[in-house]
């Protein structure tokens, strides 16, 4: 049975509204230090996703190497206890990834990720920003379309 994918995208010349932070949030970007920990948010939300996270050393090696990587657009939310939280963006104005620690789900904070995401692109000059995820994954549609975006396609999700 093939499994689907939507792309989905916001126009950022509309407002955007401001992200709520939960409380004791601090906002960074992407450090080799903070590989591990990044990587381990990845591979725990990787079921929930339906993406594929590979070992640490071949995750951090693609990630770093790829054309559109920039340090500044993977977004880490963390607190007192860690790493929360991870927007991983490629420079084509397109949300890669989207992960929120199951500790810290159901706070608010995958949204303002996204929502601070949405902004860095409009700063950025961007007139809209894309990602895609599983149709069947209604969790993350849900939260997607509340914060404005709309459905551009659907497509099978290769098997490669």
């Amino acid at each position: 049975m093939a499994e689907y994918f939507q792309l989905l995208r916001r126009d950022l010349t509309l407002d955007l509204p401001a992200p709520q932070w939960p409380a004791g949030t601090q906002l960074d970007h992407y450090r080799d230090a903070w590989a591990p920990a990044i990587h381990a948010v990845l591979r725990m939300t990787q079921a929930q996703g339906g993406g594929h996270v590979a070992d640490l050393q071949t995750w951090q090696r693609q990630f770093v190497t790829d054309a559109e990587f920039d340090p500044t657009l993977c977004l880490v939310a963390s607190n007192a206890e860690g790493i929360l939280g991870v927007a991983q963006c490629w420079t084509s104005a397109f949300i890669k990834n989207l992960s929120v620690h199951p500790c810290a789900q159901g706070q608010g904070l995958g949204r303002a990720l996204l929502l601070h995401a949405f902004q860095v692109f409009k700063q950025r000059g961007e007139p809209y920003v894309d990602l895609k995820v599983l149709e069947s994954n209604r969790r993350a549609r849900k939260l997607y379309e509340s914060a404005g975006m709309v459905f551009v396609l659907r497509d099978v999700v290769s098997q490669d």
